[in-house]
């Protein structure tokens, strides 16, 4: 659905994407992180079409997104939704002439049975029914983005683009609109686009991920690959690792993933006939999936049988300093 080859982007001097590749199948939520000015927003823009790009290319649906062609990038963005961090919502308006906003701006008639009926149920779909005569004053942040989101869909778009879009709300608000968007992927098929620098965010929705750094792609692939079993550059992002570590022995850290499912730790014991102590986990929610890391330490002179057998086993592991 939308396909980016080493797209280039500079302000002026400045370089803010490095020859960016990234393929977003049709149907598919995929998150894009990084810290502040790592170039996710900007790479966004540039996929909507509001900022060029020097070079390189990007297509969605197989057009072209180019500010050489005027019409057709403004037909192409038609099919492009988008919700931003601060909602970006007419104050004079309510919820439904709000939701119908982009009916109007394209010349599309709002007053049709079709179209009433279209703005009705989007409003029911983000559970603002007793709001639709609301102003945006009287709306709770989770509110104000529903609306957004209702906004967005309006023009039944193949693709909607978040840009931040839950970092302006509390934990609990964040995973009712992220449930609601897991909701819009599963029964309308739209590929969703989520550019954020919350990790939850990712976790509960993404099937797949990038992370961003200085303008380049560094990393990419399902998010508990990227989080569970980090690259430096994703370990530091994240900053999770403990360092309470002992001082003594040898600290092995096994990563639990989709691949792994047996009981490794009491089976290792049992069968190597071994103690050693828990010193640390973690274990998370990946889109209703729970996997983790686990760190054991270990006498210095059992650390080959504990790896080998981890081998044996297929669980990845890596010894900490």
């Amino acid at each position: 659905m939308i396909v980016l080859k080493n797209v280039c982007k500079n302000f002026d001097d400045l370089e803010v994407l490095k020859g960016v590749s990234i393929e977003i199948q049709d149907h598919e939520v995929y998150g894009i992180i990084g810290q502040s000015g790592a170039g996710k927003s900007t790479l966004l823009r540039c996929i909507n079409g509001l900022e060029s790009y020097q070079s390189g290319e990007i297509t969605v649906d197989g057009v072209l997104v180019s500010q050489k062609d005027k019409k057709q990038l403004r037909q192409l963005q038609k099919t492009m939704g988008m919700i931003f961090q601060n909602f970006n919502l007419l104050e004079r308006l309510d919820v439904y002439d709000n939701v119908a906003l982009p009916m109007k701006f394209w010349g599309i008639n709002t007053k049709t049975e079709e179209a009433v009926n279209k703005i009705n149920s989007l409003i029911r779909l983000v559970g603002l029914e007793d709001k639709k005569h609301s102003k945006p004053a009287e709306l709770s942040g989770g509110q104000k983005q529903r609306v957004a989101i209702a906004r967005a869909l309006v023009l039944e778009p193949k693709v909607l683009l978040c840009d931040e879009a839950t970092s302006a709300l509390d934990p609990a608000i964040t995973r009712e609109i992220l449930s609601l968007l897991q909701q819009i992927n599963e029964e309308l098929g739209i590929t969703i686009l989520v550019v954020t620098h919350q990790m939850e965010v990712v976790k509960q929705i993404c099937q797949r991920v990038s992370f961003l750094k200085d303008g380049r792609v560094l990393a990419e692939g399902k998010p508990e690959d990227l989080f569970i079993h980090p690259i430096k550059e994703v370990k530091a992002f994240l900053q999770e690792e403990s360092t309470l570590l002992p001082a003594t022995g040898v600290n092995i850290q096994m990563f639990f993933t989709d691949k792994s499912s047996d009981p490794v730790v009491t089976m290792m014991a049992r069968e190597l006939d071994m103690n050693f102590s828990i010193v640390w986990g973690k274990l998370e929610d990946f889109r209703s999936n729970v996997f983790g890391s686990l760190v054991i330490n270990v006498d210095e002179s059992v650390r080959d049988r504990v790896t080998a057998y981890l081998d044996k086993e297929g669980v990845s592991w890596e010894v900490l300093n």
